[in-house]
């Protein structure tokens, strides 16, 4: 059994799931469902509310928020009024932090500047718009239904309306694309200057249509000049990176994705969200999910909710930490991994002095990273972990 937990509790952050989109990608894998009609907004906006109420019953959820997510689907889809009634209902509820974090995600063609500003006024502070390729032929294969002069649009709109804080999600290695046309890619959404990009690779994920009917996609070696082609004109445009996929010019990093990263609490409301909550008088992290189909959500009764929950063991707490923490570019300190998990550092020296051994980490007395190996053979350096 795992011993005694130790330590201050770790941040808590709110994600808050919109599980209704206009088309569902082919990529794909999020819990996200296609609508030809207006969602039932103000219902579910009331739902979530009594679903966080119903969180917040816990003793172990009493505790300031440090960041909010709005995520889906495509929370865009929504409303300024209906983010608006929410929003103010999470502030009624819970107490925030003086500099609480909130992101809502937006698609370019499901928005339009005067939502954003409402979104604005609602308390957002940050807005993360899936531009995903600024390439015609790109967004064409990908599903998307949006044009380049739509994400261009959106883009414009999101700062006009006052958004300094703005992420811009980018793939890379798509059907047929070559190295050049990965740079003219990036180049175009670096030139639009958001503060935050996240540029990711494309994969074919289970139970997605892309996974089901393959496109060709680049092969591996190109795969990595792609992405090494693409840390490096994101750092000449100062855009540091803090985790695999993300870039930030200074004082813009994801505080939400990094109280993740670092193993943070968090509640989950809405179809298909995830939290991770630890116990302050026990220790025990508990992870909660919720019911997939909006449907089912909307229907249950209240605080039936939840469709499965389970207190992590030592196994997983080791696993889920080295899954999350290996992922920061600059690593963590010993200490995180104690008190967030509420394990000795024994429990995994060996594991460290083996990775160390084969190059996959570096550390001194304090602080544990990846290094330039260990990052490229992410997944063999967490496995690793999987004891």
């Amino acid at each position: 059994m795992r011993g005694a937990w130790r330590g201050r509790l770790p941040p808590l952050s709110l994600y808050i799931h919109t599980p209704w989109c206009l088309r569902k990608c082919p990529y794909c894998d999020f819990n996200s469902h296609a609508t030809s009609t207006d969602p039932p907004f103000a219902n579910y906006v009331e739902v979530l509310l009594a679903d966080l109420d119903h969180e917040l019953s816990s003793s172990a959820a009493r505790r300031p928020l440090v960041s909010i997510f709005i995520g889906g689907g495509t929370p865009s889809l929504f409303p300024g009024a209906s983010i608006a009634a929410l929003l103010d209902g999470v502030r009624a509820r819970a107490t925030l932090a003086a500099d609480c974090e909130i992101t809502l995600e937006a698609n370019p063609g499901a928005a339009d500047s005067g939502r954003f500003t409402d979104y604005l006024n609602a308390g957002v502070k940050r807005l993360s718009i899936g531009v995903q390729s600024l390439s015609g032929h790109q967004l064409r294969r990908l599903g998307r239904i949006h044009d380049p002069a739509a994400a261009r649009a959106a883009v414009r709109a999101a700062q006009t309306a006052g958004f300094g804080n703005l992420n811009l999600d980018l793939m890379f290695a798509l059907p047929g694309q070559t190295l050049e046309q990965a740079r003219e890619d990036l180049e175009a959404l670096i030139a639009l200057a958001p503060g935050h990009i996240s540029y990711y690779q494309l994969t074919l994920e289970p139970n997605t249509a892309f996974h089901a009917a393959p496109p060709e996609l680049p092969d591996p070696d190109l795969t990595a000049e792609i992405a090494a082609q693409g840390r490096e004109l994101l750092a000449g445009a100062s855009y540091g990176q803090y985790e695999v996929s993300a870039f930030a010019r200074p004082g813009l990093c994801c505080r939400h994705n990094l109280n993740y990263w670092r193993f943070g609490d968090y509640l989950g409301i809405g179809a298909g969200a995830h939290g991770k909550l630890t116990d302050p008088g026990s220790g025990r992290v508990c992870r909660r999910a919720k019911l997939r189909h909006p449907s089912a959500y909307l229907a249950a009764p209240p605080g039936g909710w939840v469709s499965s929950e389970r207190i992590l063991d030592e196994e997983d707490l080791v696993f889920e930490f080295a899954l999350n923490a290996f992922r920061l570019t600059d690593g963590f300190e010993r200490s995180l991994f104690e008190s967030a998990t509420g394990l000795p550092w024994s429990r995994i020296a060996p594991l460290v002095a083996a990775a160390i051994d084969d190059g996959l980490l570096r550390a001194d007395a304090e602080h544990l990273e990846p290094t330039e190996l260990g990052r490229a053979f992410a997944d063999e350096l967490v496995g690793r972990f999987l004891v």
